[in-house]
């Protein structure tokens, strides 16, 4: 202050030659008159500024004007700011700095000059001031009025250290520095960020700590931030969660606000309203109506007016005031004059929407920090310390509630907002009653400052054996979602070490479908520890299960380590509470509705309850992003017990809910028993319940013995949740209806938590009967992924975990239980379940085969190796392979890729370049042939070193836009180019993935038909065909060598340049018109060669996806398809001859799957990046994946490696060995049998077993040559056999003849014909030429008979 009052002088000669114009005015006139400006605006340095602001302080009439300093800047520089409005009381001693506000009365402020080099808010924020204190002082209506109700605080600059470095007339900015402060910091990136990953530092920029504090000591409704570079209002948000440099709209709860108010200034502004700044070297940049959403503009993290609307009441708009940074002095006056009206405009606009106070019934204190919700904005805001609040809003009929912890909420309902004024809507709340003391020891937590109302519960009579009571509840009111969205914040933050709030999806206003997960490890599936879950509100105008599962929220946190029950249940469950299925109908739903149906549906008007997969019926209704959402989450997780919580009535309802004939009949399960069981665990502990008789007045002949009832006996439901669970996973659920009124009164619900509380512990408690167990392999002791568990005579089985273990519901009783994996012989064990508590069942599983081929035929496995770095990566690949590991590695990934635009050849052409300019180590970029019209078809190599041949690494190609009409393939396949590019060196996990991958991706096929398709042709088939008219899937015919000439060029490059050209282990072709994935064959075949493998890589790729594994694609041309797990053979879908993926597998020997990426063809390019973040996992999971099946090395016993050996799988897939004796070959989990054969050699035969998360490595060594005396095997042994017959034959010749010999000399003549005719017979059997001519006699030789039969047998 010093300085300001040395300068003082100078500062009134400089404002004030207004007061010689006379003395016959009033005092506040003459200092109105000192106030007015004396001289042409011009640039003040930061003394200068000061001294100026004081002056006009001083000459302003009493109590309308205020100086003071939020805070200094790094070089010590005071952050001035100038208080405007009426009534000001007298600056006091002992208060802040400014003063305090005043009651009712809007805070705005207006900040300028953030970047030094954009100083332009300097003068036209001291000009504004002078125009405001003249013309209250003049009596202008429009300022009084102004001035009277609002309280208007001027920050001319906040970075007096820059400006005092920038330079006038410099535009572009940095030319002579002084956008940052003294520390190199901008300050518009160094505020706490809501899409941040971590808190900002704060220590270097004193200036954002200085102004957020001052920001914490009041309640800002309004603000501008004054920049300069552009012409155009900014609004919220000015980043996006992808930090996409651009083109992402990122909005706001209150875009409609934050629209209105950019407008407001837009609109009186000569230049930004025309939406063209023709700003030099932007000529082309537009706005519409003069304002933009920041993040579409550009992403600025860490920005001020986000700041202010995420961690305030403040609505904060971004203002370009200027082409030019720092204009010269000459533009001041005109730029004033542009702005002026703007910025009263846009001042007054805080007096819209609706306004009050929040007062005590009692006592009419106004409540301080009393929270007010607007239904359909989540986005709160708070009273002041008066209880005065103000929310901005846009003209329009809005349901508003006040709430404050101890006092009964109050909602106003159909409250007008017009142009103009604000609607005054007052608040009156009533205090609750406090709670009873409680024992010191069982006091709970005390709450945090939220809207949580207290009201009693009846505490539970001591039992004479009882030494402890648990604390119960005293949260009972209805909670509208921007209050239970605080609850669950609070209890997460509260009690973290068991608890964990995450979201499993939006509903279709966007509201989050949050779950809140209580174990004692959150987060963590402990192996053997069962999963169990609540679901409520699946009604939305079906309140009670919603109110009952936070109830039951803070009952286990608050009961966890000191009741033995619940710490019990914690430990030894994980268990999942979603409290609200459908949140948007609940905000629609009304207190006190008893039997209606307002609010009963989602936001498009479907009944949750009848959206899902049915067994008897197809259901017609579209598939809701709730169901969706909850499918997906139930496939995630191993749920084992599960309830559905409704109301409308009293009873507990469990499956079938539906039977064929769809009328109300028992619609009986295989586990009906298990069913009652569950049921009644439920029932008995609730009275009222299990009297069967709940609804007199409403259903008076309505009966339920002990409270439980069939569902479809009761009415059938089509699509209902609970039989889907059952239906499609291990889960058993049951519907619970809590009330016969669906929206009871707030003040009734103690009574439901007194009802239910036991039931709802009970019923949790099921979880653990039955048998359970692991399945481990025999020879690892490792855990069997889904082995099927099977109980003779219920046919109904579960599956295994990922560790292995399972559960299994079950009655007390005997039971014949067997364990059976693909691979494994199956075990059965007989196993008596008794009334209590589970049974531990474990299983040991033997390899198939192993018995039978002992000592003949080797079980190979992955043998451990000596190598970490091989550790290392097996490590790493199952880590990638288990739950969330995917998710994991993209939760780690550094830069964010967010395709927001599609990329016609040219563009395409520039990005590949682009990519291998910048990561020239990493990529290679070759064209594989031209298009019919001459364009590229362009190939982009991924690898740590490529264009270099190493056979060892598996090789995965990813190609694209076959058909030109479907370019989401492309777009994807950039995306995921960019995403490892940019992740290498900086994702441990991607680097090792290129590192031991060769990846190839050819991201359009089709260019021509690319250029000629047409964004939004959904169903359009322009472009589908290259330039010739053909659909390039057929024209990969069978028999490429006879037709190769006349092959499309695009076919020709593919086949000869690519598929031939190179040994792939996969390949994965994107496509459109679907949402689903084809395995080979598209022709029509009989069987299919290694069926098995080609299923399951199809659907490890729709099992990643978020929807695609439903099999419910939902297109508009066919929206009762049903695809089972999103995967078909591609002959049962659309068979067709010529595809390149039959080509692959027969003649390229690599196994390819296409995926058809979505329904539309050419969808509009801001879907793109929701594709893409639905796609990533998928395509990622291929680049895991191809690291498994069996890696191989063939050598002879000296160890020489042996190339061209053929490896044939499974009597019939065959690959061939690389160089060096590699071979790597994808296979389904399990036991596979393999024959290895090679030239010289004898062939080898093997089994090796190949697990769903490791790959499986072998080395067959050829122990003994096929030689000898270096001649094949072969030819030495037939030369050798016929050499020995030759032998034995002339031994049998020389024998006979010593024979006759010796028969001669020993009778001493010949034999004498007997009769003359045997002479002459023989005479003409010789004439005749007859081989049998000696048959008769005694010395004929047997081989010339054994010739002579060969012969015959043979003709």
């Amino acid at each position: 202050m010093a300085s300001v009052e040395r300068g003082l002088g100078q500062g009134l000669l400089l404002l004030f030659c207004a007061l010689l114009l006379g003395s016959a005015r009033k005092v506040h006139i003459k200092k109105a008159e000192a106030a007015a400006p004396g001289e042409t605006l011009r640039y003040l340095h930061s003394a200068e500024l000061g001294q100026a602001l004081q002056a006009l302080a001083d000459a302003a009439p009493a109590g309308l004007a205020r100086l003071f300093s939020i805070g200094s800047s790094v070089e010590g520089r005071p952050l001035w700011v100038l208080r405007l409005t009426a009534g000001l009381e007298p600056e006091r001693p002992d208060e802040e700095p400014g003063g305090s506000p005043l009651p009712g009365r809007p805070q705005v402020k207006l900040v300028g000059n953030m970047h030094g080099d954009e100083p332009l808010a300097r003068p036209l924020l001291l000009r504004l001031a002078q125009e405001l204190v003249r013309g209250w002082a003049n009596g202008e209506e429009r300022i009084g009025r102004l001035l009277n109700t609002t309280d208007i605080y001027l920050l001319p600059s906040l970075n007096p250290d820059g400006f005092e470095r920038a330079r006038e007339g410099d535009c572009g900015g940095g030319a002579e520095g002084g956008r940052e402060n003294s520390r190199g910091r901008d300050l518009n990136r160094s505020f706490p960020d809501q899409f941040g990953v971590a808190e900002p530092n704060l220590e270097p920029v004193p200036e954002v700590q200085a102004l957020i504090a001052w920001m914490r000591r009041n309640r800002f409704l309004l603000s501008g931030n004054l920049h300069g570079g552009s012409v155009v209002a900014s609004y919220p948000y000015d980043d996006s969660p992808t930090h996409k440099p651009s083109g992402i709209y990122s909005k706001s709860a209150d875009d409609e606000v934050f629209k209105y108010l950019a407008k407001a200034y837009a609109s009186n502004h000569p230049i930004m309203r025309t939406g063209k700044p023709n700003c030099p070297g932007e000529e082309g940049e537009t706005f519409q109506d003069g304002i933009t959403n920041g993040a579409h503009w550009y992403d600025v993290e860490g920005g001020m007016q986000d700041y202010n609307y995420v961690w305030a009441n403040c609505f904060e708009i971004t203002l370009e005031l200027s082409c030019c940074k720092y204009p010269p002095t000459s533009e001041l006056q005109q730029e004033w004059e542009n702005n002026r009206d703007s910025l009263l405009a846009f001042i007054e606009k805080v007096h819209m929407g609706v306004k009050g106070f929040v007062r005590d019934a009692v006592s009419e204190a106004g409540l301080e920090n009393a929270t007010i919700v607007v239904a359909g904005i989540a986005h709160n805001i708070t009273a002041g310390k008066f209880g005065d609040y103000h929310r901005l809003l846009v003209p329009g009929t809005y349901n508003v509630t006040a709430l404050v912890t101890g006092y009964a909420p109050v909602t106003k309902e159909n409250i007008e907002v017009k142009e103009g004024d604000a609607t005054e809507v007052n608040f009156s709340l009533q205090p609750t009653v406090t709670p009873p003391a409680r024992n010191v020891t069982q006091v709970p937590t005390p709450a945090p400052v939220s809207a949580i109302t207290s009201t009693p519960v009846q505490e539970e009579v001591p039992s004479p054996t009882s030494l402890h009571q648990p604390i119960q509840p005293v949260d009972f009111r209805h909670h509208h979602f921007s209050d239970m969205e605080i609850f669950l914040r609070r209890y997460a933050n509260e009690y973290p070490n068991i608890t964990r709030l995450y979201s499993v999806g939006k509903s279709v206003e966007l509201r989050e479908l949050y779950v809140m997960e209580i174990s004692d490890n959150p987060g963590v599936h402990e192996a053997g520890e069962p999963e169990f879950k609540y679901i409520g509100n699946m009604h939305g105008n079906e309140v009670v299960g919603r109110e009952l599962l936070l109830n039951l929220i803070e009952y286990l946190c608050k009961n966890f380590g000191t009741d033995p029950e619940v710490t019990d249940l914690v430990q030894n469950t994980r268990i999942h509470i979603m409290p609200s299925m459908n949140p948007d109908g609940y905000e629609k739903s009304q207190e006190g509705d008893r039997g209606g149906t307002v609010g009963r549906n989602n936001s498009n008007n479907y009944d949750l309850n009848r959206n899902f997969p049915d067994q008897f019926f197809q259901v017609a209704d579209p598939p809701q992003p709730e169901t969706l959402a909850v499918m997906t989450w139930l496939k995630t997780y191993p749920f084992v017990l599960s309830a559905n919580l409704h109301g409308g009535s009293l009873v507990v309802n469990y499956p079938f809910d539906d039977d064929e004939q769809g009328i109300a009949i028992y619609s009986k399960s295989p586990d009906d028993a298990v069913f009652q069981q569950l049921a009644l665990s439920y029932s008995k502990e609730n009275t009222k319940m299990y009297q069967g008789s709940p609804c007199k007045d409403m259903y008076p002949t309505e009966y339920f013995p002990h409270g439980i009832t069939n569902g479809a006996q009761w009415y059938n439901v089509p699509g209902g949740m609970q039989d889907w669970n059952y239906l499609n996973t291990n889960c058993f659920e049951v519907t619970i209806e809590l009330g016969c009124v669906k929206y009871p009164k707030a003040e009734e619900l103690p009574k439901y938590w007194e009802q239910n509380r036991r039931s709802l512990l009970q019923f949790m408690k099921q979880v653990h009967r039955g048998v359970w167990g692991f399945v481990l392999d025999a020879t690892d002791k490792r855990g069997i992924l889904n082995t099927t568990i099977s109980v003779a005579d219920i046919d109904h089985p579960v599956t295994t975990s990922k560790d292995g273990d399972y559960w299994r519901l079950l009655v007390p009783g005997k039971y014949k239980i067997t364990a059976s994996a693909r691979g494994y012989d199956p075990v059965t064990k007989m196993v008596e379940v008794g009334s209590k508590g589970g049974v531990q069942v474990n299983f040991t599983l033997k390899r198939t085969d192993i018995k039978v081929e002992e000592g003949k035929v080797p079980v190979v496995n992955t043998p451990d190796t000596s190598d970490p770095n091989e550790k290392e990566f097996k490590t790493l690949i199952k880590d990638l392979s288990v739950e969330n590991g995917l998710e994991r590695l993209l939760l780690a990934s550094s830069g964010n890729v967010s395709p927001y635009r599609y990329h016609p050849y040219k563009d395409l052409s520039e990005f590949l370049r682009g990519l291998y300019l910048n990561y020239p180590h990493i990529t290679n970029l070759t064209s594989l042939g031209q298009s019919v019209e001459f364009r590229q078809i362009w190939s982009l190599e991924i690898s740590n070193k490529p264009n270099q041949s190493e056979p060892e690494e598996p090789k995965i190609r990813f190609v694209a836009g076959i058909h030109g009409n479907a370019p989401v393939g492309t777009e994807l396949l950039l995306a995921l180019a960019e995403f490892l590019c940019m992740n290498y060196k900086k994702n441990a996990a991607v680097t090792k993935l290129i590192d031991r991958t060769r990846i190839v991706i050819v991201p359009s096929l089709n260019p021509d038909g690319r250029e000629v398709a047409q964004e939004r042709g959904c169903t359009s088939k322009i472009g589908q065909n290259n330039a010739h008219g053909k659909d390039l899937d057929t024209d990969f015919t069978s028999n490429f060598s006879r037709y190769s000439g006349t092959r499309e060029p695009e076919t020709k490059a593919i086949m000869d340049n690519l598929i031939l050209k190179h040994d792939f282990s996969l390949s994965v072709a994107l496509d459109g018109g679907s949402l689903l994935v084809t395995y080979p064959y598209d022709k029509p075949v009989q069987t299919v060669e290694n069926k098995e493998t080609l299923k399951h890589l199809a659907s490890l790729y729709a099992n990643n996806h978020p929807l695609m594994h439903l099999g419910q694609p939902g297109c508009p041309n066919k929206s009762d398809e049903t695809i089972p797990g999103g995967v078909i053979r591609g002959s049962e879908w659309h068979s067709h001859v010529g595809s390149m993926k039959d080509f692959s597998v027969t003649f390229g020997h690599c196994p390819e799957i296409t995926v058809y990426t979505g329904c539309c063809y050419f969808p509009s390019a801001g879907q793109l990046l929701s594709l893409w973040t639905d796609h990533r996992k998928s395509l990622l999971s291929m680049l895991v994946e191809v690291h498994k099946g069996v890696h191989g090395f063939v050598q002879d016993k000296s160890g020489k490696p042996i190339s061209k050996a053929v490896i044939v799988v499974n009597e019939g897939l065959k690959v061939c060995t690389k160089e060096g004796g590699y071979f790597h070959v994808l296979l389904a989990p399990g036991l596979h049998s393999i024959d290895v054969k090679a030239n010289g050699h004898q062939t080898k035969h093997i089994k090796v077993f190949v697990r769903p998360d490791a790959p499986s490595s072998v080395l067959i060594v050829f122990d003994t040559e096929n030689r000898i005396f270096g001649l094949p095997r072969e030819l030495v042994v037939t030369v050798a056999a016929a050499s020995m017959s030759a032998v034995v034959l002339t031994a049998c010749i020389i024998w006979c003849v010593c024979s006759i010999k010796s028969n001669r000399h020993k009778d001493g003549f010949h034999r004498l014909r007997q009769h003359h005719d045997d002479y002459e017979d023989e005479i003409r059997m010789m004439a005749t030429g007859s081989k049998k001519s000696l048959l008769s006699h005694e010395f004929q030789d047997e081989t010339d008979t054994e010739e002579e039969t060969l012969y015959s047998s043979k003709h």
